[in-house]
């Protein structure tokens, strides 16, 4: 499975911004799939994820409520919708796809190159 996130920019605080993954593969629509981050100096850290049906979804505390996780099966694409942006959640985004649930934890089966999203102050 190749995956391609895009969507990334420099936005002002309190701005959106929607980020796409793109999967490619024979058997890609079979994953669950999820978000995580990387800001500079610091661990990569989970933002959110959905199942392969779509009908369930998770999210990191920091995030909760003014980001949203969904999918279009039929285009095999992840979006993540970020509303009410902060400084802090600049950072390198990338998509990430698992034949099995892991939620938060970074166990996926492959990964995205990544996008950069720098929200000013």
């Amino acid at each position: 499975v190749q995956l391609q996130a895009s969507g990334g920019g420099l936005v002002q605080a309190g701005g959106s911004l929607r980020l796409s993954c793109a999967a490619s593969g024979r058997t890609a629509s079979n994953y669950n799939m999820g978000w995580f981050r990387q800001a500079p100096g610091k661990e990569r850290e989970f933002v959110a994820a959905i199942t392969l049906s779509g009908g369930w979804t998770y999210y990191a505390d920091s995030v909760k409520g003014r980001f949203t996780i969904s999918r279009d099966n039929a285009k095999i694409t992840v979006y993540l919708q970020m509303n009410s942006l902060k400084p802090e959640d600049t950072a390198v985004y990338y998509c990430a796809a698992a034949l099995r649930w892991y939620g938060a934890r970074d166990l996926y089966d492959y990964w995205g190159r990544g996008t950069q999203v720098t929200v000013s102050s």
